[in-house]
């Protein structure tokens, strides 16, 4: 649990929408750094896949909630285990991400999910990657930034990280379901997807990842330098 003694522990929060590259992003800068990394999407995936397995029905908010709990879960490397089962590819299929979605809008599930979020932030620092860790779990985050792209580019992305999985993927499907999780995403009555005020706006339509990486740690250096 965050304690007075862990806010002095910098935090990166990195919100946007699906497909943007902030997962990317923030694992490369969490690499550069040495800081710890928070997948928070993958709580959300993972909660999503509990509920299904016991059999819960995802439009139940009580026993998703509960589910959500409970979770008995490891992060070992890029590997994301749940009850003991290695569900990393699991987890990633394009259901596994409109179950996440659908989830996530339940206020009981985020107020479940909350401390266990809060708890990744240990020394010497944090990134983290989502769509409420600037407004919701770190508020007092000393860099935030707002990671976007055109929806076009993000399906463009989804459907070729599909393709490389083996999946097979139509553009204009995943445009259309982009577009369905980003409605949502931003017009949930609990922590909807935005850009608060005094976040980094970083489009990454027209730049690679490793640009999107150099300029986040530009930008690192700078606010947290300022904040010690």
């Amino acid at each position: 649990m965050t304690t007075m003694n862990t806010r002095a522990i910098p935090v990166i929060a990195i919100d946007g929408p699906t497909a943007s590259g902030k997962g990317t992003v923030a694992q490369r800068v969490a690499a550069a750094l040495g800081f710890h990394y928070l997948d928070s999407g993958a709580l959300y995936r993972l909660t999503a896949l509990a509920a299904l397995k016991q059999g819960i029905d995802l439009n139940d908010e009580n026993k998703v909630s509960a589910a959500a709990s409970t979770l008995s879960i490891q992060f070992i490397g890029e590997k994301v285990i749940l009850d003991g089962e290695d569900v990393s590819e699991l987890i990633r299929t394009e259901s596994a991400s409109q179950n996440a979605s659908r989830v996530a809008a339940f206020p009981a599930v985020r107020r479940a999910l909350t401390e266990r979020q809060r708890a990744f932030r240990a020394a010497p620092g944090l990134v983290c990657d989502g769509r409420d860790m600037a407004s919701v779990i770190f508020p007092d985050a000393q860099l935030k930034i707002f990671l976007t792209a055109s929806v076009e580019a993000r399906a463009e992305r989804r459907t070729n990280q599909l393709k490389q999985k083996g999946i097979s993927a139509i553009l204009d499907d995943v445009v259309k379901e982009l577009r369905i999780r980003d409605e949502r995403d931003s017009n949930r009555q609990v922590a909807p997807l935005k850009k608060l005020d005094g976040a980094y706006l970083l489009d990454t339509t027209a730049i690679s990842a490793n640009a999107a990486v150099e300029q986040v740690l530009r930008w690192a250096k700078d606010t947290i330098r300022a904040t010690q």
